[in-house]
């Protein structure tokens, strides 16, 4: 005779999620996730809460499908907290847990990504042609492996001159110079980049450059003072991997030179100011509108040279 099985009311079963969980009130909460969500919501690139979680649900235990009681959440996060709030919490504070596959596959992504970034934005200096991503990737490997130090210590190599005073100056150096140790989960991909780039550009695994596009750019000078409309595009936001670079305010001059990553003249003709430097090839695109917009097609843009390549400081 068949026998009905009871499963308790507060028992949900999940499979193949993500798990973040929170301690709290000597309760640990977990909350399930699906899987690549959250680090999109906690860098803000998904704002949907039903879009990140399998079900809009606090746990004490994922693994065995107990949810949270009431009082347990009122006694961790207070009585009058929403359930919203708490899941929101719990999201932004806690720890999250993967598999081993997810990890590896997370990592995989941030590596590509930081891979076809660099590749992007480097050049080799002689030709003032891109790398390969292949390419960029083995120079990458030869810094992790190395912890960017291979290079300048063969070049030290040969002479045998080298006092004991100037072998403890070139190691002081290379402690201040930038390294690079691979990808990992818990940054942004273009800050990696970024820190990838400045350690390619300081121990030349390869010979690298940064790429720069040479233009001329031609605005009225009635309108350089007036206060630019609305905010830094998107374009320029995402390519300041650094946070360095967002400018949503000032007049319309401040916003073009937030543009320029370096000025070689600018100049007072008639009734037009120009400028000629060079800005990075990703913001070629958002300066282009921003002059468009603001001078209503009145101004313009020159392209100089496609690839003009220098050295960091």
């Amino acid at each position: 005779m068949p026998q009905n099985i009871n499963q308790p009311s507060n028992q949900i079963r999940l499979t193949n999620v993500s798990l973040v969980r929170l301690k709290k009130g000597k309760k640990r909460f977990e909350i399930a996730c699906y899987k690549n969500k959250v680090l999109e919501y906690r860098s803000g690139v998904e704002t949907d809460l039903d879009n990140v979680l399998q079900i809009p649900s606090v746990f004490l235990s994922v693994s065995k499908g107990q949810t949270a009681p009431t009082q347990d959440l009122a006694k961790a996060f207070g009585p009058k907290t929403p359930v919203n709030e708490i899941i929101m919490e719990i999201l932004k504070k806690g720890e999250m847990q993967v598999g081993e596959k997810e990890r590896h596959a997370q990592l995989e992504r941030v590596h590509n990504e930081v891979v076809d970034i660099v590749a992007g934005k480097l050049v080799d200096p002689r030709s003032k042609r891109v790398y390969t991503t292949g390419m960029i990737e083995k120079a990458l490997d030869q810094l992790s492996s190395h912890g960017g130090a291979a290079h300048k210590s063969d070049e030290g190599k040969g002479s045998g001159t080298a006092t004991p005073a100037d072998g403890e100056s070139s190691k002081e150096k290379a402690k201040e110079m930038p390294t690079w140790t691979g990808v990992v989960t818990t940054k942004s991909a273009k800050s990696q980049a970024l820190d990838a780039m400045k350690a390619l550009i300081a121990w030349q695994p390869i010979p690298v450059s940064r790429a720069r596009m040479k233009l001329r750019i031609t605005c009225p000078t009635s309108i350089l003072r007036q206060p630019a409309k609305g905010s830094a595009t998107k374009e320029t936001r995402e390519d300041d991997a650094d946070g360095e670079g967002e400018k949503s305010t000032g007049t319309v001059k401040d916003r073009i030179l937030s543009y320029v990553e370096q000025v070689e003249n600018q100049d007072t003709i008639g009734h037009e100011w120009e400028i000629v430097g060079f800005v990075e090839p990703g913001a070629f695109r958002g300066l282009g509108e921003f002059v468009g917009t603001e001078t209503k097609g009145r101004g313009r843009l020159e392209v100089l040279d496609m690839a003009v390549t220098h050295q960091e400081d």
